[in-house]
């Protein structure tokens, strides 16, 4: 995914700066930087997160760099934010999105007479680089901002940091998040709501779906209205969200304990477990609704050893994420022994680390493991965001159960179908998942249900992941 933070101020802001962005942790996991502009011109600075933290790489950087303007980044992928010197002047951009038609803007530009891009490794271009190009084929930067945003196929929010001021860009669905909090001599613009509270900053609004705002220590000014379409990802408050934000006014905890709710409702006391558990960290909120609905008690089987290794998906090598995430699982032996245990997970991707999980469970003395994914079944990849590190839709479990039921080239009409919460095919396809994965019984969340869960207008909610409907 990847988050960013900007810092508008009359005063230094480095420090805000640095705080802001390190409330993004959660959101990548690869690169993090941070770029400013003050009297000496621009700086930047930019590490490798893999290892270490975000505040362990950048404790001597936001000592030395020194900007009352700055921008910063955690990403999954490309290091950013990047320092441009173009016709429309000098600007540093950091980018969060995904851009599917890469080679063919590519392919363009080198027609055009573009003659050479910055290589990463693996062969690979700097997509925000990529973004920059673009907008320097116009005539302004609000210009350029849009133009890139209707040439990519995918996504693109971004933040585009000039000698003035900061440009804030959402995507032109909304599918990522910005919104801008005020104070006294500043403004701060963050993917994250929460990032800026402890800062001292107040909300002042959340940008809409398209929309350019330019931000300075003095004010906010729109320069291109937003639309009046929206297509913000569901998967936002399902997982990705910190407990602590809001997306168009609904509290990702909030949303959460709905979820578990719903999905205590839907059993309807079909199953009686002794206790109630959460997946660490997105899936407890999930467990405590469910918890708080169904009466079954709440308890933490296993505890997250979160000192060394935070992230379970934080090395780029799918086994060692899959040996991470078993090692930071550490069991409760008297809270599993005998027990009948309903755990929920935010979801069901591959699958793979939920089977070691149930697996361990049942090692330690587990008798019946339930589980319930918090969104349904994921079997469409995402073609909009970087949410999961899939490369193929086959990898998916439930397309994989697809595959062996229906062979290698399913039809679209048959596919729909299992995504329908109330066909035999859905159901077949689950029983098979649950077969796989060894559970006691399995019951996703519906659609239906986690539209109703989040609460805003479902046609402004993208769920292309699990219904394959843009």
């Amino acid at each position: 995914m990847g988050g960013l933070f900007g810092v508008a101020s009359r005063k230094d802001c480095m420090l805000e700066l640095f705080y802001g962005v390190d409330y993004h942790s959660h959101l990548g996991t690869r690169r993090g930087g941070m770029a400013a502009h003050g009297e000496d011109g621009f700086c930047r600075a930019i590490h490798n997160i893999e290892n270490a933290p975000f505040r362990t790489k950048f404790e001597r950087d936001v000592e030395e760099m020194k900007g009352n303007l700055g921008i910063g980044c955690i990403s999954d992928y490309e290091p950013q934010p990047l320092l441009i010197q173009s016709h429309l002047g000098s600007f540093a951009i950091a980018t969060v999105g995904k851009i599917n038609n890469l080679d063919a803007i590519l392919e363009k530009a080198y027609n055009e007479g573009h003659s050479h891009f910055q290589e990463m490794s693996g062969g690979l271009i700097n997509a925000t680089e990529l973004v920059a190009s673009l907008i320097c084929r116009k005539g302004s930067f609000t210009e350029g901002i849009r133009y890139a945003q209707e040439t990519i196929d995918g996504s693109l929010t971004m933040l585009v940091m000039t000698k003035e001021g900061i440009y804030a860009a959402r995507d032109i669905m909304g599918r990522t998040p910005l919104v801008i909090g005020q104070k006294e001599g500043a403004y701060c613009v963050s993917f994250e709501s929460f990032a800026y509270i402890n800062l001292g900053y107040t909300d002042c609004r959340e940008l809409g779906p398209g929309e350019i705002a330019y931000i300075t220590p003095e004010g906010v000014e729109t320069v291109l209205p937003p639309g009046d379409k929206m297509k913000i990802c569901s998967f936002l408050w399902v997982y990705y969200g910190y407990p602590t934000s809001s997306y168009e006014g609904v509290n990702v905890e909030a949303m959460r304990y709905r979820c578990g709710s719903m999905l205590a409702k839907r059993d309807n006391g079909s199953v009686q477990p002794d206790i109630v558990a959460g997946v660490p960290d997105s899936g407890v909120a999930h467990a405590i609704g469910y918890s708080n609905e169904s009466g079954i008690p709440y308890a933490r089987p296993f505890i997250k050893y979160t000192p060394t290794w935070p992230r379970s998906f934080m090395p780029q090598n799918q086994s060692q994420r899959n040996l991470i995430a078993r090692m930071k699982l550490i069991p409760v032996r008297e809270l599993i022994e005998d027990k009948k245990l309903l755990l929920i997970d935010d979801s069901i991707v591959r699958g793979t680390q939920l089977r070691e999980t149930t697996e361990f469970l049942y090692k330690s003395g587990a008798k019946e493991v339930h589980v319930r994914p918090a969104c349904p079944p994921l079997v469409y990849g995402c073609k909009y965001l970087n949410f999961s590190r899939t490369k193929s839709e086959l990898e998916l479990i439930t397309r994989r159960v697809i595959r062996e039921k229906e062979g290698e080239n399913c039809p679209e009409e048959v596919l729909e179908e299992y995504t329908d919460p109330d066909s035999c095919r859905y159901a077949q396809m689950i029983e098979a998942i649950r077969k796989e994965q060894n559970f006691t019984t399995l019951r996703y969340h519906r659609l239906d249900d986690l539209l109703v869960s989040i609460g805003i207008e479902p046609c402004k909610v993208c769920t292309y992941c699990f219904n394959g409907k843009e």
